[in-house]
């Protein structure tokens, strides 16, 4: 694993599966209607993030533009799930500000 992108990879890593948690966790939720945004930016996010966790690993010259992608999608996740009172929203509101911040610390 490429060492200089750790912190990025691990941070795209858990936010993957933080997104994938919260979409199956919104769509339990009693008014699933209103969840629609949050549970299409969670699967955005989770893919987004999965890649460019793989595009780092392999040291990928497009690795700093799905970087600058994923921070984008991230902070649009993290923007929707904070507007939700649920725990799985709010943690995952958090995962994603984390992972912007790496990602865009990684591209810059």
């Amino acid at each position: 694993m490429n060492s200089q992108y750790q912190a990025c990879i691990e941070a795209c890593s858990n936010c993957a599966i933080v997104c994938q948690t919260c979409s199956t966790a919104c769509l339990r939720e009693d008014n699933v209607k209103m969840m629609a945004r949050c549970i299409a930016l969670d699967m955005d996010c989770a893919d987004i993030c999965a890649m460019a966790a793989a595009a780092m690993a392999r040291n990928s010259e497009f690795a700093k533009d799905i970087c600058k992608l994923c921070a984008k999608i991230c902070r649009a996740c993290a923007e929707e799930c904070g507007k939700h009172d649920h725990d799985h929203c709010q943690e995952c509101a958090e995962a994603c500000r984390k992972c912007a911040e790496e990602c865009e610390r990684m591209a810059a």
